[in-house]
């Protein structure tokens, strides 16, 4: 089939859709797009089951290391001030594994914003396509109702004048049929004209979601930049209080980031099989919405030269009648003025309608043709499966650094905690001066 202009599949896309898939019975799935399918429905869902699982091992993992840690380190001998030995690299391991996560969280921001310009692409674009196809339709009524009222009024008029020569009036009942064979022809252009399928609602809705969506993404963002700002705080203020409350904060970002990371990673598989061939999948989708025929829709999602226009029998015969109307009205204009000369008003009234009809009719020829919509369908998948699909992949390595980072750091604040001095000490002006002296020496 043929290729949209400017988009061609990317690496990317190759290399994801030729991942394995498989089913909850784990029987191999086919690649090819099939969101309809129950089998293609279970190979996402058990992409989105496996960062489930990631997350599972990740709190099983947490929840071991601080029970060993609680349960089985070697008590401190009474009286003992100073902190136990590795203190430093444990606080430095731990102000490493925020510094990483603060790391994914620009990832974060850079690929929610790529994802944002492509699906904008892809809103921009079915904006175009509708308001190209509405462009038709006006057109096409706005021409419709000229000549009906030409045929109605100028044409009835004239003739009326021209009753006592019946050459003359034969011309311009010649004229009335081809403008209502024009207006038949032209009626035919107006494809979308009751289709059921609204590229506007469309549209509507992928900005809606893709708003909801940006919003949470950036709430997700700055809860995890919050956890790690007051967590780096907490560490140097020792402050076991600021501590506790990030730790909470850090196992609810944690769950968070291994839900975002199978939603993205199933989003990315299958927009990458979508992606790979996507040209049989939406000419066999819109059919079906707008039931249209194989000939218009292969003609637009198309647009080659083994494709021929669907329309051009329409413009043709459209054409021909509009040079025939033009060439009998000048015949009429010089035969019956002279001798009718209440004819010359409903004529140039005719030849003024003449004139509008061939320049909506030109307007039409463009439009109707299958570059526009086709250099919309074409900038609707390079922004689908080019910039958001970009995205997807940057978000989804920022959900990985940020799950090793958030659970580095789980695992690291305990042994930190148990550098903290005692309370009882130093007095409270102590506790919120950073540069304590008894706070260094436990850091270093």
């Amino acid at each position: 089939m043929g290729a949209p202009p400017g988009y061609r599949p990317s690496a990317w896309v190759h290399l994801l859709h030729q991942l394995p898939r498989a089913d909850f019975q784990l029987r191999p799935v086919p690649s090819g797009f099939a969101p309809q399918e129950q089998e293609y429905q279970q190979a996402l869902l058990l992409v989105v089951a496996l960062a489930g699982l990631g997350l599972g091992l990740s709190l099983i993992f947490i929840a071991v290391y601080l029970i060993r840690f609680c349960c089985c380190r070697t008590p401190e001998p009474s009286g003992a001030k100073s902190p136990p030995p590795g203190g430093g690299c444990v606080t430095w391991s731990c102000i490493a594994a925020l510094l990483v996560g603060c790391a994914g969280i620009g990832i974060g921001f850079y690929g929610n914003s790529e994802t944002s310009d492509g699906v904008s692409q892809l809103s921009s674009a079915l904006l175009h396509a509708n308001h190209t196809l509405s462009a038709i339709d006006h057109l096409v009524l706005e021409t419709v109702e000229r000549l009906g009222e030409a045929v109605r009024t100028e044409l009835t008029t004239l003739e009326e004048v021209l009753a006592q020569r019946t050459e003359l009036v034969a011309a311009a009942r010649g004229a009335r049929r081809q403008a209502e064979a024009v207006a038949q022809q032209l009626q035919g252009l107006a494809f979308w004209r009751g289709v059921p399928l609204s590229l506007l609602q469309v549209a509507e809705d992928v900005s809606f979601v893709e708003e909801y969506r940006w919003l949470a993404y950036v709430l997700l963002l700055l809860l995890e930049l919050l956890v790690c700002l007051f967590t780096l705080l907490g560490l140097a203020k020792q402050s076991k209080w600021l501590v506790i409350v990030m730790t909470v904060m850090s196992l609810l970002v944690l769950v968070l980031s291994w839900g975002s990371m199978g939603l993205e990673a199933a989003t990315a598989v299958g927009l990458s099989d979508f992606c790979s061939s996507p040209d049989t999948y939406i000419l066999n989708l819109t059919q079906e919405e707008t039931g249209l025929g194989s000939d218009i829709l292969n003609y637009y999602f198309l647009c080659n030269q083994a494709v021929s226009n669907p329309f051009q029998q329409r413009l043709t015969l459209s054409q021909r009648a509009l040079a025939n109307i033009h060439s009998q009205l000048q015949g009429l204009e010089r035969e019956a003025v002279p001798q009718f000369p209440s004819a010359q008003k409903p004529l140039l009234s005719l030849e003024e309608t003449l004139n509008v009809t061939e320049g909506n009719f030109h307007q039409l020829v463009a439009l109707v043709h299958c570059r526009g919509l086709h250099k919309d369908y074409g900038a609707a998948l390079r922004g689908l499966c080019e910039d958001a699909l970009e995205g997807l992949l940057f978000l989804l390595l920022y959900s990985l650094l940020s799950a090793g980072a958030l659970a580095t750091t789980l695992c690291s604040l305990p042994r930190a905690w148990a550098l903290f001095p005692p309370s009882d000490d130093y007095d409270d002006t102590d506790d919120d001066d950073p540069f304590n002296p008894q706070v260094l020496d436990a850091l270093v």
